[in-house]
This record gives structure tokens, C-alpha cells and sequence, in this order.
């Protein structure tokens, strides 16, 4: 569905470089033990490696340096030897567009020419940037846009650190030189893994990735502002809590295992009986770290009171708060949005239960940003309704 005020495009076209895999190591996405391997075997004496990995992670992370010439508490034969063996880079942006209420939806270059796009949610208390971990999906979640799009291939741990790194670029938000942290707010506030992609099947990179923004000395994000949203692999989820520890976000969308079989086909491999024994695992589930249970409102599919009282029945003794999320139409969609007072109804019975049941206020439609709208440019080309229908087996 595309609204119909204007908006503002800011638009920007790069010339696809040569292959970036065939230059320079590239250091963003190295943990520190990895950026300590990489710096002694360029020439780093080993007594010094601690401190010269400090030193880069934060002229990296907190300061934005894309330089090493601009490392100036590091000598200068240090900084040409960096400059020998290594690069700094990030995901090439391509294209931005601004929706008339703020977001912001770019369109970035990885290695191989590939393309995955980063929405930014600014809000009066924070501002989210919603970040892939795949080019495409392999899920085929038959309510996203993304599902009709292929996996190409897993993004780098690098490659998704390098999706924060571009958007504080865009938006001048890392700390200057001279300063501390904290001296100012920080537009990146909040991180969700909810672009494009399953981020529990591209679990090592996602959590080196993760534990960089975390770090106290690089991006610097604590790990409650940071969200993992998945559709449900199962046996990765109790890794998560303990290998990672953000908060967790659940793709629900369905109160029984036939409908939910259509709308996110991994319940095929792993029921909602699996889903929720795995969940009341979780090593971080408490009453002040609940589980998000992410659930699009479908009209006539999934949005009756019948199903709402199923859905209390089903998270019961879990700490959970439901994320109602009205449906985010998009060309070829087999699906309605539910009208409003079935979504108010909906999320009355949900709350008259206990549990919070924020309805979710679409941002960025206007420009195909909304959850579940995200397709890379060069992936674009559309199905048509009948053969998106077929494929969810409607």
C-alpha cells in the first residue's frame, strides 16, 4: 500500500567498485581476539597487541575513522603499516529515500555486487535501525515481501556491524574527536535484527556482529536495546540467550500450527508446541526481559477473538508482552490488513488477560519500509498475486 503524500528522495548512485574481497583485509567485523591475530601477523609485536587493538577498536567504533592517517595517537610508521596490510570498510550506500514521517530506507552494496536494504525509525525516545543478515530469505514467509526473494547468500559479521557504521555516518552520530560518549544522544539507540533475512541461520556472524555494537569500547549499545527477532529455529534459540543475550522478538502470526504452516513455513520443521517449549528455556526469559511475540494482523486469517484467546492460552506462563503489527500491504499481496476496530478488539481481549499489546504504528510506507516490505532494488522483480498465492499454498 503506498500512501499517497509526497516524499522527500535523496538519491545517490556509486559506481560499482571492483570486488572488495580481493583487496585488503578488511578489519570491521574482526572480534578483538581476531583483530589481535591480524595486527601480530602484520608486524605487531605481541606485548603490544592489547593495547593497539584498543586503540583501533575505538578509532573504528566509536569514532567512525575510515583513516589510519587519522589515528593520531598512533604513531606514523604504525599508522603506514596498518595502511599496508589493512582496510576499513563498510556497505557501500547506493540510495536513500526519506518517508514523510522521518524514516529513513537505504539501499546498500555489499561484496559481489549484491544489495539488502537498512530502514531507520527515528522516535521522540529513540531512534532503531532495523538491520539485515541475509541477502533475501530462505523462510518464504507468505505475508513478507522479503520471502519472495531468494537467499543469495549470508552476510559477514562484518557486513553487518557495517550496516550501523553507514547509517551513523549518514546521520553524523558518532562521537568527535576529543569527546566522550554520553556528551550528546545518540540518533542510533536501539538495533533490530528484523531486515531482511533469519538472523539465527547466520548465527556466527550475527553474534560477532552483535557483541561489537555491544561492546563497551566500540559501538557501545547496551544488549537491552538490542533485538533479535526470529521465525523460530528452534534449536539456535537457547544459543542466542547464552551466546549473545539481547532481547528476543518471535515472528508468531498464528494461534494454531495449520494457518501458522502457511504464513511462516518453518513451523513445518518446528510446531508452535516446539517454538514454545524452546522459549520457556530461553536463558534470559524474567518478568523485567520478556519474549516479544511478533503478530501481523491478517484480515479474516488470523484476527478473531477466537484466535486472540488462543494466543493467551498459548504464552501462558511466559514473560511476554504481543507486538500487533497491522498488516503492511505491498504489490502482489495475498493478504488485507485487518481493519482498525478488529485490531482494537483483538488487542482488548489480550490485554484484559495481563499482557501488553501495543499496536504497532506502520512508519516509512510511503516508501516500502514498513516491517515485511524490505526487497533489494536488484531482487525487486515483482510475482505476480496468483503465484505468491500458490507458493503459500492459499
Amino acid at each position: 500500500m503506498t500512501a499517497s503524500a509526497p516524499i522527500t528522495q535523496d538519491v545517490m548512485t556509486i559506481p560499482r567498485k571492483e570486488d572488495a574481497t580481493l583487496g585488503k583485509p578488511n578489519l570491521v567485523g574482526l572480534t578483538r581476539d581476531g583483530l589481535r591475530d591480524a595486527l601480530i601477523a602484520a608486524g605487531t609485536p605481541e606485548k603490544q597487541a592489547k593495547m593497539r587493538v584498543g586503540q583501533v577498536w575505538q578509532w573504528i567504533y566509536q569514532k567512525g575513522v575510515r583513516d589510519f592517517a587519522d589515528m593520531t595517537n598512533l604513531s606514523k610508521d604504525y599508522r603506514a603499516l596498518l595502511d599496508q596490510h589493512f582496510e576499513i570498510r563498510v556497505p557501500e550506500l547506493v540510495s536513500k529515500q526519506v518517508s514523510t514521517d522521518g524514516t529513513r530506507k537505504y539501499l546498500v552494496r555489499i561484496a559481489g555486487g549484491h544489495e539488502v536494504e537498512v530502514v531507520y525509525i527515528p522516535e521522540e525516545d529513540r531512534g532503531t535501525l532495523c538491520v539485515s543478515s541475509q541477502v533475501g530469505c530462505t523462510l518464504t514467509c507468505s505475508f513478507c515481501h522479503t520471502g519472495t526473494q531468494k537467499l543469495v547468500r549470508n552476510l559477514t559479521a562484518g557486513e553487518i556491524v557495517g550496516q550501523i557504521m553507514m547509517a551513523r555516518d549518514d546521520l553524523e552520530d558518532w562521537v568527535p574527536a576529543g569527546k566522550g560518549m554520553g556528551e550528546r544522544p545518540r540518533l542510533v539507540s536501539n538495533i533490530v535484527l528484523m531486515g531482511m533475512g533469519e538472523p539465527l541461520y547466520n548465527f556466527d556472524a550475527v553474534r560477532d556482529a552483535m557483541k561489537i555494537a555491544m561492546d563497551g569500547e566500540g559501538i557501545s549499545l547496551s544488549r537491552r536495546r538490542i533485538t533479535l527477532s526470529t521465525s523460530g529455529v528452534v534449536p539456535e534459540i537457547a544459543r542466542a540467550g547464552a551466546e549473545i543475550g539481547c532481547m528476543l522478538a518471535i515472528s508468531f502470526h498464528a494461534t494454531d500450527d495449520e494457518t501458522r504452516d502457511k504464513l511462516v513455513p518453518i513451523n513445518k520443521k518446528w510446531n508452535i508446541e516446539k517454538l514454545l517449549a524452546a522459549l520457556k528455556e530461553y536463558p534470559k526469559l524474567s518478568n523485567s526481559e520478556r519474549i516479544t511475540f511478533e503478530y501481523v494482523m491478517l484480515d479474516g486469517v488470523n484476527d478473531s477473538d477466537e484466535d486472540a484467546r488462543r494466543l493467551i492460552k498459548l504464552i501462558e506462563g511466559i514473560p511476554a508482552k504481543i507486538n500487533l503489527i497491522p498488516f503492511n500491504e505491498w504489490p502482489g499481496a495475498p493478504y488485507k490488513r485487518s481493519s482498525n476496530n478488529r485490531i482494537r478488539a483483538f488487542a482488548n481481549i489480550i490485554y484484559q488477560a495481563g499482557y501488553a499489546s501495543p499496536i504497532r504504528t506502520p512508519r516509512g510506507e510511503d516508501i516500502m519500509a514498513a516491517c515485511g516490505q524490505l526487497k533489494s532494488e536488484t531482487e525487486r522483480a515483482r510475482k505476480s498475486k496468483a503465484e505468491i498465492a500458490r507458493e503459500a499454498g492459499l
